[in-house]
């Protein structure tokens, strides 16, 4: 669907490499170039669209007066993953080549997403980073993302489970319908039973619920640990991918990462995640703001 005519905004429906994007860019003339904003919606990886993310993308380019770049990414499971990831890697690496076309400063890009679109934002910030070839992105904004799906028993996913709009349940539904898989693996994975013990000890120093802050783990109990499976690990095994779990990514890859803004909401299953994601990023030295929302949850 077209955009609505926009008083303050220039809005075109174009292609970057293939991949549909939608381009706000503010009418007042600029004194010099402006920052860009590439946005990476959320909705799992199988819901979402520009038009769905019209009113947010608008009131950003007006109210940053920034050139925005919404990414229209096509949709599991008709697309499979990781095609999403890759078209957002597609257009963002356009943009930052051709930033200048737009008006926009190509050392000021920076990518930002909200859940599934966190997720992106992460990743593509991780595979760009140690690339000479192109501008350097400049920040990266992580509104309440995804990035692990190696445990759901975090102390965010307890305390949330029966959350409105992405419960516990939901998030596991939604992640095996995002890879097209038998939804009948929910239990096992909820529990999991998808995760080899030597896996779990690998990441348990950048996993682990002893780094997240005590007054996130009011209530909380250890889960008991589940019998692995190796065929439920088989039929998942796209979940130990960085590009589906960012935060399983090595310190070389963390270390490159650009200044990065963190959004948490308390009542958010994914909540723990940002913030093991923040102590990472701190932990390499990368410039990191956190903005948490006590009455805030998902979506």
């Amino acid at each position: 669907l077209p955009a609505f005519r926009d008083s303050q905004l220039s809005i075109k429906d174009l292609h970057f490499g293939g991949v549909p994007v939608r381009i706000y860019l503010p009418k007042a003339p600029s004194a010099g170039k402006r920052r860009g904003v590439v946005f990476l919606h959320g909705g799992c990886g199988i819901f979402g669209s520009i038009r769905s993310y019209e009113r947010i993308c608008r009131y950003m380019a007006r109210n940053s007066d920034s050139v925005v770049v919404s990414v229209g990414y096509h949709l599991s499971p008709e697309h499979k993953y990781p095609s999403q990831t890759l078209e957002c890697l597609t257009a963002v690496v356009h943009f930052l080549r051709t930033a200048d076309t737009y008006g926009a400063d190509p050392a000021r890009v920076l990518v930002c997403g909200d859940s599934a679109g966190g997720t992106y934002t992460a990743s593509v910030c991780q595979e760009l980073g140690h690339r000479t070839d192109l501008p350097k992105i400049r920040a990266q904004v992580l509104i309440y993302p995804f990035l692990q799906a190696l445990s759901f028993n975090l102390p965010s996913h307890q305390k949330n489970a029966a959350m409105a709009l992405l419960s516990r349940e939901r998030t596991v539904h939604s992640v095996l319908k995002y890879l097209d898989k038998d939804c009948s693996l929910k239990e096992p994975v909820l529990a999991g039973a998808h995760v080899p013990e030597s896996t779990t000890l690998k990441y348990r120093k950048w996993l682990n619920p002893d780094l997240i802050p005590e007054v996130f783990k009011v209530g909380y109990k250890p889960p008991s640990p589940a019998s692995f499976s190796p065929q439920v690990h088989e039929e998942v095994k796209e979940v130990f991918e960085t590009r589906f779990s960012p935060l399983l990514a090595e310190d070389a890859v963390v270390c490159h990462l650009p200044d990065t803004c963190i959004v948490t909401c308390e009542h958010d299953v994914l909540r723990d995640e940002g913030l093991l994601y923040k102590k990472r990023l701190e932990d390499n030295n990368v410039r990191v703001t956190w903005h948490h929302t006590e009455k805030g949850f998902h979506g």
